[in-house]
């Protein structure tokens, strides 16, 4: 068995991450549904727009993966096979504030999307909707219509993903806000409703909070399971794997139910039996630099240009060339930082920096990027090579930056310390040790 799962990754090219698990537990990106955003603003980033939470689903041979841009529209990439690649992007709805899409197919062939609004853009949430689609997924038939109302017992309701099971159409979305919210399910005979609601899964005792947005998948043994997420600030979010049974035609997530039915997550479980005898493995992180492409854990902070950068893979290197950018642009800000998610959430890297080919007005170096962002570089002035730290968050102007002294030497390593998924220090030597 093959399972799949996407994620959102904003103005980041490539977009949106295609992951590729035979267990559930130990995951590769294989693809990226889209090579760059398809709109020519995201040669600059926008922190905050472009791709956010997808979905995918297999049908009738198709793998397809729906693309909420929340300022420009819902979007669709197909492929029969996500290890070669995606055909390009078609929108769906060309739309402001909508997100949250999953499509589905029913019995009699007729296709749906459900899908969630952002109120940061169409000035209303906690409303779920309901459109009618083309069964191969290239546009809304009609405007559909609102079939739930969160307002008053399902604040923030979205993220919703639609199912069917024993003649019940379920929606499990997850209501009450990303860092403090809980699993929500919905069914109804009827696929607009009217939908009984149930609380799942919430925090509870656990260290989880959230527990956000995500899905039920099930085994060839028989067992079910629903994977989410976790929000944890500025190092991002963590997925977690929860256990999941049925009582009743609803489903029971994580440990330790309540009378009504309402897990929590769990820290420690026993593996999904899925068949397969896989090693611990995860993401790629490291890098040689060896191959005639980057790797596929490498992101822009933009749309990206071939002429940013060239491989060397005789020499196990890579060679970043300086792009112009405004005066006063701060580090956050630059189109062309070359990027990967954090890999857990205490770690350490090193990478060796030949910097003699920098000029004056070049900067080059490792940066920590988030909401809060911190840089160490090396700056080119004067014919002088100043070692700085910028430091700032990316929804202020307030850099600051630090200069530590000069530095003659040619090369240069630099480390970066994660600690507690907060705490980021770094160090530097001239000679690796």
């Amino acid at each position: 068995t093959d399972y799949y799962m996407v994620a959102s990754s904003f103005c980041n090219s490539p977009s949106v991450p295609v992951l590729h698990s035979k267990d559930l537990v130990n995951w590769k990106v294989i693809s990226y549904a889209m090579e760059k955003l398809p709109f020519d603003n995201y040669q600059k980033p926008m922190h905050g727009c472009g791709a956010w939470a997808p979905s995918i689903r297999f049908h009738m041979g198709y793998f397809y993966i729906f693309i909420p841009m929340p300022d420009e529209g819902i979007f669709m990439c197909k492929t029969d096979d996500p290890f070669k690649g995606w055909e390009e992007p078609v929108c769906v709805r060309k739309v402001t504030g909508w997100i949250d899409p999953c499509p589905f197919w029913d019995e009699d062939g007729k296709a749906y999307m459900v899908s969630a609004f952002a109120r940061s853009r169409i000035g209303f949430k906690s409303i779920l909707h309901m459109s009618p689609i083309r069964p191969d997924c290239t546009e809304t038939l009609d405007d559909g219509k609102h079939i739930f109302d969160g307002h008053e017992t399902q604040p923030t309701i979205e993220g919703p993903k639609l199912y069917k099971r024993n003649g019940y159409y379920y929606i499990f979305a997850p209501a009450g806000g990303v860092k403090t919210g809980w699993q929500t399910v919905l069914r109804s005979k009827n696929i607009y409703g009217p939908y009984e609601e149930k609380i799942v899964m919430h925090q509870g005792n656990s260290p989880v909070n959230g527990p956000h947005q995500g899905a039920w998948v099930d085994t060839p043994s028989g067992e079910d399971w629903f994977i989410h997420f976790q929000d944890v600030g500025n190092a991002g979010r963590i997925i977690h794997l929860q256990p999941m049974k049925w009582v009743n035609d609803w489903p029971v997530i994580g440990v330790h139910e309540d009378e009504n039915g309402c897990g929590e997550p769990v820290m420690v479980y026993q593996k999904p039996n899925t068949g397969a005898d896989c090693a611990i493995d995860a993401p790629e992180d490291s890098d040689d630099f060896d191959g005639e492409t980057l790797g596929l854990q490498w992101q822009w902070n933009a749309n990206y240009q071939d002429f940013w950068y060239q491989t060397n893979p005789k020499e196990s290197c890579l060679l970043l060339y300086a792009q112009m950018v405004e005066a006063d642009t701060q580090l956050c800000d630059v189109s062309n930082l070359l990027l990967q998610k954090w890999p857990a959430p205490e770690f350490r890297i090193t990478t060796k920096l030949d910097v003699s080919g920098l000029v004056d007005g070049d900067y080059a170096g490792m940066i920590s990027l988030g909401g809060v962002y911190t840089g160490l570089a090396l700056r080119v002035k004067d014919g002088r090579r100043n070692l700085v730290q910028r430091t700032g968050e990316w929804l202020e102007a307030n850099e600051v930056e630090t200069v530590f002294g000069q530095i003659s030497e040619e090369i240069l390593y630099m480390q970066m310390t994660v600690k507690k998924e907060k705490e980021v220090s770094f160090a530097y030597s001239i000679d690796g040790e």
